[in-house]
């Protein structure tokens, strides 16, 4: 077998592994592994195949999240759909960008996803929370500026996402988790897509990445409950993970 399609399996489980154990933050390590230890030489096209393979593992997710009746649906849409906008214009904004300037702002973004994993998570909040005109006018915006941000580094943003919701709507963490995987779904989808057009999506690798996840949260699924009682200790080492390869990234985007 190819050996670049065993190393994009073995990324894209890594990656669900990740994502399912640690929510939002996870995805960020998409396009790393593919530049790295997949070998995809070009950024544009790591960023358009790694934003496609988080859209579906979001949308495995979200179907989950939904049947158990988590997802609060009109806050979700009112947050994710001026962030789709968003999500095509930072898209469309990045493909003009070199690869190398990029990667490094890609890194800053990985680094920021680290540092706000060290906090720890909070839970309460409203789990009864309802959409209302004040509420709109809160998630309308921090919505667009997300998807902005997501679309231009193509990176999932569900870091940016759940605090995003909860702060505009008092909605609870588990509420904000489940809401929250339509815009990572829906920005995925418009990124990637986006790249696509321009060619910058590649089919083979995607394909490899999606069916590596569905091992990543299989086996994340049964990691999960042994992991609860030091949940805390293990989400920061995971941060300090993220950042170390942020800064190997941004080494590798000066050195080039």
């Amino acid at each position: 077998m190819d050996m670049s399609l065993v190393a994009a399996l073995s990324s894209g489980a890594l990656v669900a592994l990740l994502l399912t154990l640690f929510g939002g933050g996870g995805s960020v390590l998409a396009t790393p592994l593919l530049l790295y230890a997949v070998g995809v030489k070009d950024p544009h096209v790591a960023i358009g195949t790694s934003a496609a393979a988080v859209a579906v593992n979001a949308a495995a997710s979200l179907a989950a999240q939904a049947k158990a009746g988590r997802v609060k649906w009109p806050c979700a849409l009112t947050f994710g759909a001026p962030g789709l906008i968003g999500s095509l214009v930072g898209a469309h904004l990045a493909k003009a960008v070199a690869g190398s300037h990029l990667l490094a702002g890609f890194a800053l973004a990985m680094a920021a996803v680290g540092l706000s994993m060290f906090r720890a998570p909070r839970s309460p909040g409203d789990p009864d929370v309802h959409i209302d005109l004040a509420k709109t006018a809160r998630l309308v915006p921090v919505g667009a500026v997300t998807g902005l941000a997501t679309g231009f580094f193509g990176i999932g943003g569900g870091f940016l996402i759940a605090p995003g919701l909860m702060a505009a709507t008092g909605m609870t963490l588990a509420n904000a988790a489940a809401s929250s995987l339509v815009s990572v779904t829906l920005f995925g989808a418009a990124t990637s897509v986006s790249y696509a057009a321009s060619g910058l999506v590649d089919g083979r690798l995607l394909l490899a990445l999606v069916a590596g996840g569905a091992v990543g949260v299989a086996a994340g699924a049964r990691l999960a409950p042994g992991l609860a009682r030091k949940a805390l200790l293990a989400r920061r080492v995971f941060a300090t993970m993220v950042i170390a390869t942020a800064s190997y990234v941004l080494w590798r985007a000066v050195a080039a």
